[in-house]
């Protein structure tokens, strides 16, 4: 299951210009988004830490865990994005088990990349 499938047709999809900040860090968040097209830096205490792009997830874990964005988002290029507030993220847990799986798994990796840093 790839995240891209089970939102390409979102009637809330939108377009967001090249260099827009998508949320900044230290901010409130209840809202994720899954990137439909384009890529979008993400920066921790002003560093870049990670490009993503089509098919990625941003903005999860102040949702999951409702603490203020621990990283800034920013396009770096025209995108298209859809969000994800915390009632379609419970709605999609419960009838698509394997988005939460596919989730779990993006967190993992994020772990294992950090660690593999330190």
């Amino acid at each position: 299951m790839e995240l891209l499938t089970l939102f390409k047709d979102a009637e809330d999809a939108r377009d967001v210009e090249d260099g827009t900040v998508i949320f900044d860090e230290e901010t409130p968040g209840d809202v994720m988004y899954v990137i439909l097209d384009g890529e979008v830096d993400i920066f921790a205490n002003g560093v870049l830490v990670e490009a993503l792009g089509p098919g990625d997830l941003l903005g999860e874990m102040a949702l999951i865990d409702s603490k203020p964005r621990s990283a800034s988002a920013l396009t770096r290029s025209t995108c298209r994005i859809a969000p994800v507030g915390e009632e379609r993220f419970l709605q999609m847990v419960q009838e698509t088990p394997h988005f939460s799986l596919h989730v779990m798994r993006i967190l993992a990796d994020r772990l294992r990349r950090t660690t593999a840093k330190v």
